[in-house]
């Protein structure tokens, strides 16, 4: 059996079921608010982890933290073995440097992020809007950019909408645009902000299924949703946040059926 998984561009991802995502004692402040305090998880390699908590409770503000869209005052992160936002070893004087834009940038490009809303160039078909990144950020040859935005709308069943523009899309087919156009930068890691949340009722179902089919490939996730039926099905760790802290975890059996807190249960009473 193989030890690695390579991508498409050639890099190597760790091996099945060792950690993709490690974050040990993460605190994020914004001003006087104290968002994440103390935040420790660890993500394995081709597992889905779903986040669940109150609005508030920290779960996006963690996923931008991860993707280095938000700084963080003290912690760490590690994504495939690799510290997040700072050099490896200390300076002298016990600090770590901050990596430089340059080198923060090609660490974001390994990770791939789906918002709430979702974010594609409205003056760019969905074709165009799958190339942009392996065009201009990862250097790859136009033909080669439309072939594999090509093969991940296929994926996502929107091949045949591949010369339209957003506003000729449904939410739904936005989304699963944005989906692959987050994919086409061959990710280690995908991160998925409430990805239905802003879709109506009829529509959220096909975009949960791109993201199973996902899950079926062997892609490290982690997923911020309402959606239970979703965990329950798909997860192998379901996390549990509140007031910036997480309050349980363990396996969707286990968190959602049989919760041991209180303001979990609370928390799953109202869901439902």
């Amino acid at each position: 059996m193989s030890t690695t998984a390579s991508t498409t561009t050639g890099t190597l991802r760790p091996p099945l079921g060792s950690p993709m995502v490690q974050i040990t004692g993460l605190h994020k402040e914004f001003g006087s608010l104290h968002i994440l305090k103390g935040i420790d998880l660890t993500v394995s390699t081709g597992e889905v982890c779903v986040l669940l908590g109150p609005s508030g409770s920290g779960k996006s503000t963690l996923l931008r933290c991860v993707n280095q869209l938000e700084t963080f005052q003290a912690g760490e992160i590690r994504v495939g073995g690799e510290r997040v936002g700072f050099a490896e070893h200390p300076l002298p004087d016990g600090r770590l440097a901050r990596l430089t834009e340059k080198q923060i940038a090609a660490q974001r490009a390994r990770v791939g992020m789906v918002f709430q809303r979702f974010n594609l160039f409205p003056h760019m078909t969905a074709l165009q809007n799958v190339m942009e990144a392996p065009i201009h950020v990862g250097k790859v040859p136009t033909a080669q950019a439309r072939a594999r935005a090509t093969e991940l709308l296929e994926r996502v069943g929107m091949a045949d909408r591949a010369t339209h523009y957003p506003s000729e899309l449904s939410g739904g087919q936005q989304q699963r645009v944005a989906i692959a156009r987050a994919m086409a930068m061959d990710p280690e890691l995908m991160l998925f902000d409430e990805p239905t949340s802003a879709l109506d009722p009829e529509l959220v179902g096909e975009v949960l299924n791109v993201i199973k089919d996902l899950a079926r490939s062997g892609m490290t996730m982690l997923v911020v949703t309402h959606e239970l039926g979703f965990a329950r099905e798909v997860a192998d760790q379901v996390v549990f946040m509140a007031d910036g802290v997480v309050v349980e975890a363990g396996a969707p059996a286990q968190v959602i059926d049989h919760p041991s807190s209180p303001r979990l249960a609370d928390f799953l009473n109202s869901v439902l």
